[in-house]
């Protein structure tokens, strides 16, 4: 005979549900952290990449006119040296015009 659904069942069918919903809320979070890390990482090879390509053109000014570029202004007029100045800070220290220049980029904040 049938006499309907156990409690035992529904109980068990209520844990099911809710362990279901919080290994869903697990990934859900792990996704969203690992985004978030993939974010600053590609973030942090922009700004490795951006300092490659100053000091690159760096050296091309070099290797064309004999002397290292006195600003980074000089590179983006002359060597079309582009920077996203919304995104990152770039301090540009010429030393001498025999001397490779210090270059620092950070990306901004927020």
């Amino acid at each position: 005979m049938y006499h309907g659904k156990t409690p035992r069942t529904l109980r068990r069918r209520f844990a099911l549900a809710a362990a279901g919903l919080l290994l869903a809320a697990a990934l859900a979070a792990a996704g969203a952290w690992g985004a978030g890390r993939l974010e600053k990482d590609l973030a942090a090879k922009g700004a490795g990449a951006l300092r490659a390509t100053v000091l690159e053109r760096a050296v091309q000014c070099y290797a064309l006119e004999g002397a290292y570029p006195p600003s980074l202004a000089y590179l983006e007029e002359n060597y079309g040296l582009q920077v996203d100045r919304s995104r990152y800070i770039v301090t540009y220290e010429a030393f001498a015009p025999n001397l490779l220049p210090d270059v620092t980029v950070l990306q901004k904040g927020g």
